[in-house]
């Protein structure tokens, strides 16, 4: 990621604005809030934003999926107009790696509905996205874990695997530009000079399950124009960092848009845990209505949660 813009040397021309018990940082009209307990501590926050901002580990998480073993609970509900059931997939798999190479078993699987098509491929690109997430083709072989260099690109895909890799860049890097999205693309980019005239910066230290966390939140800003608010992708963005390590242990995001071409309305909760000297995903829930030119909507809903680590 690149260093946000309120992430500069400039920031010794700070100003101070005192916001009852919370202060907040501005600079060249950008600001972000900082909680009590961040001003009271007197916590090295240009540091701590500065780390925030470039993370990684988020997925380098799931990125260390593709080097260790593991077993799921994958849960996959696809629905109709009005909310019944049009599909669904439910099965236990386990990830074996071995020689440098992984593969996927099935324990035990059911689907009901349109999941699959006769081929046995899959009728959603819901589906497709989760498989890729979570399962193998065969046997890979080859891979690794770094994320140093790795770009996310549509370049050459089409269709179905460059659907697939635009879903990839909203999991992966919520906030940043995907390109070959009508009208959207840009409006994703939650840290350019148009971004901060849409949105609120929060940064707070919470409490996290036995130890600390520090929690950056990005919002939208209420007293905006009608016209600005057409370019508002990001409902919410909360992501809970170690305070040691700024590892993300937990992140919580709702995007939408309507275009005439394209529309979704997704959320997602992505909670973490460690493996050794690993951070991976441990739950993964996932609820998304979305739908593309000459592509049909679809509304469906995920749940994975892993265990049953295994390092090699």
């Amino acid at each position: 990621m690149r260093p946000v813009k309120f992430i500069l040397p400039a920031l010794l021309l700070l100003s101070w604005r005192a916001m009852a018990q919370d202060t907040t940082v501005i600079l060249e009209n950008q600001s972000v809030m900082l909680r009590e307990v961040i001003v009271r501590n007197k916590l090295d926050y240009l540091s701590i934003l500065k780390q925030i901002e470039n993370d990684t580990s988020f997925y380098k998480a799931f990125r260390n999926l593709h080097i260790i073993g593991f077993s799921s609970y994958n849960s996959i509900r696809m629905f109709n107009k009005n909310g019944s059931e049009r599909a669904t997939y439910n099965s236990q798999t386990k990830q074996l790696r071995k020689n440098g190479c992984r593969t996927t078993q099935i324990i035990s699987q059911k689907s009901t509905g349109d999941f699959f098509e006769k081929d046995s491929s899959y009728n959603y690109t819901t589906g497709e996205m989760y498989a890729s997430l979570f399962f193998t083709k065969g046997k890979v072989c080859g891979e690794n874990n770094i994320v140093a260099g790795r770009q996310f690109s549509t370049a050459g895909k089409t269709g179905i695997e460059k659907h697939k890799e635009q879903l990839k860049m909203l999991f992966f890097n919520p906030g940043k530009k995907i390109p070959g999205i009508p009208l959207i693309g840009n409006k994703l980019d939650l840290y350019d000079d148009h971004a901060h005239e849409l949105y609120n910066y929060q940064l707070d230290f919470v409490s996290y399950k036995g130890s600390f966390a520090y929690v950056f939140t990005i919002t939208p800003k209420t007293d905006i124009s009608y016209f600005k608010k057409n370019d508002i992708v990001v409902d919410n963005m909360t992501t809970w960092f170690d305070y040691k390590t700024f590892d993300v242990l937990a992140r919580n995001y709702s995007l939408s848009y309507k275009a005439g071409v394209y529309d979704f309305d997704v959320t997602m909760e992505v909670e973490m845990t460690h493996v050794g000297h690993l951070l991976v995903p441990q739950v993964m829930r996932y609820k998304g209505n979305f739908s593309a030119a000459f592509k049909k909507r679809e509304r469906g809903e995920f749940t994975a949660t892993l265990f049953d680590y295994s390092l090699n």
